[in-house]
């Protein structure tokens, strides 16, 4: 490497002088691995026939603007290297190349290759199979030691998690004394052998051949350039909802979501006055179960909570309808209720995957002819639709309008998302929450001819009290 191109020290110097055959480096958001990972993969470019290969999930991942690729661009351009579609090229006749495996089958395409440097980035996001497959083709005839690095961000539910077990607290950090410490492991039926030395599992297994093992943690604190070229950057984590804080500032790798993670009541203030507002929604999350007092089940709600982003800059629980009405009955409520509100206030739908969807869509923006409607598809799962509205709710941004109708239903639910038997009302506030943040241009499908759907310039033109 150049004078010019270093390890900054700490973290990335343990990360380009780790000895093992694989290394799991990285942890908390912010601590320079990536780029560690690509100058150790630029570590062997003057040799002859070098091949390193860096795997990214998706192709769309490694393109991102200000992601693997360009990071490359900032490292590998200082080594003399010629860029053609994701691969370097280097004067010794070595590349650098950048790949996906999208789909399980795709470790299929590298049988009967031979790659002295495999690397992945973002190791959580990839299958155990993957893994294990790609580690298989980690060889070299070319005089290099093969080895492997892997980049990641906590994750409790992932297979990583149980592979650097030894490495992590039972409070889910990383101990201390233990981070790059090599531990060796065979194979045997199927089940990872572990031993504190190659010598132990070869004097139990002689004709084993164990590998070694480490886990590099690093934190945003390792990232002295980072924090003082963006130091926005770690108020930007802590702004994030409470799991993903805990994941990717604190490094923890036993947080998961669980009720109170999301959402605490006392996040929550109540007030009898709600100010002028500059837009109104209110969002439907429907279902079509008819229910009466001592039937049996327990069948989801059809909920239409309004939401209200007031002149203030903060956001208001202005009223929830929660009902169990049959399908009928369902569509005649969400006119009425339409009815009520005003064409001031946009009325947003859900579309469900697939034709009955798509149908159950049009039905929605027809039997609401005269205002105007927005319908997102559902392409998310509810705990990633839910972050935006957990993240402002923690912060004070949201508040109850006091005379809000199922004010006690919308509290057990938000404190107990996800682990409630019914999240009606958190789908229905985020929905509505995300259409006034990300969505405030609508994305209502085009009326049919005779059919007429007000503007949204039509409700930014009121702001009296709603």
């Amino acid at each position: 490497m150049t004078n010019q191109i270093r390890p900054q020290k700490g973290f990335q110097t343990r990360v380009l002088s780790c000895p093992a055959d694989i290394a799991i480096v990285g942890g908390a958001a912010g601590a320079g691995k990536t780029f560690a990972l690509l100058m150790e993969s630029g570590r062997n470019i003057d040799v002859k026939g070098y091949d390193g290969v860096i795997f990214r999930r998706t192709s769309k991942q490694v393109r991102a603007p200000g992601g693997l690729w360009d990071a490359s661009e900032k490292l590998f351009n200082q080594l003399g290297g010629t860029p053609a579609e994701l691969r370097w090229r280097f004067s010794a006749g070595s590349t650098i190349s950048f790949h996906h495996l999208e789909h399980e089958k795709n470790k299929y395409d590298w049988q009967g290759t031979e790659i002295p440097f495999i690397g992945f980035d973002e190791l959580t996001h990839f299958t155990e199979g993957q893994f294990w497959y790609l580690v298989s083709r980690n060889r070299s005839t070319t005089g290099i030691k093969p080895y492997v690095r892997a980049t990641t961000n906590p994750d409790a539910s992932s297979w990583v998690r149980k592979l650097i077990d030894w490495w992590i607290g039972s409070d889910g950090l990383p101990i201390d004394e233990r981070g790059g410490v090599l531990r060796w492991f065979i194979r045997v039926e199927n089940k990872l052998v572990w031993g504190d030395s190659a010598e132990e599992l070869t004097s139990k297994y002689p004709d084993s051949i164990p590998k070694s093992l480490t886990f590099i943690p690093g934190k945003l604190d390792d990232n002295e350039i980072l924090n003082t070229v963006d130091p926005s950057y770690r108020a930007n984590l802590m702004a994030l909802p409470h799991v993903e804080r805990m994941r990717l500032l604190g490094g923890n790798w036993n947080v998961m979501p669980s009720a109170g993670m999301y959402f605490k009541s006392h996040w929550f203030k109540e007030t009898s006055e709600l100010p002028k507002m500059k837009r109104v929604v209110r969002c439907w999350d429907r279902a079509a179960t008819e229910w009466k007092d001592g039937d049996p089940g327990d069948p989801d709600w059809t909920v239409g909570l309004k939401l209200g982003e007031g002149i203030d800059g903060k956001y208001y629980i202005i009223d929830i309808v929660r009902e169990r009405y049959s399908y009928g009955k369902v569509e005649e409520l969400i006119k009425t209720v339409a009815q009520r509100d005003g064409r001031e206030v946009t009325v947003k739908g859900f579309q469900d995957p697939g034709q009955a969807g798509k149908g159950e869509a049009e039905r929605f923006i027809t039997q609401l002819a005269g205002f105007h409607v927005t319908v997102e598809k559902i392409n998310t799962n509810k705990e990633t639709a839910a972050k935006p509205l957990s993240s402002q709710c923690e912060h004070g941004n949201v508040l109850l309008y006091s005379l809000c109708a199922n004010k006690d239903d919308f509290y057990f639910e938000m404190e107990n998302f996800p682990k409630a038997s019914h999240d009606d009302i958190v789908d229905a506030a985020s929905g509505a929450f995300n259409y006034l943040t990300q969505d405030a241009a609508g994305t209502f499908t085009p009326p049919k001819e005779g059919r007429r759907i007000s503007t949204i310039s039509s409700i930014n033109k009121k702001t009296e009290a709603w």
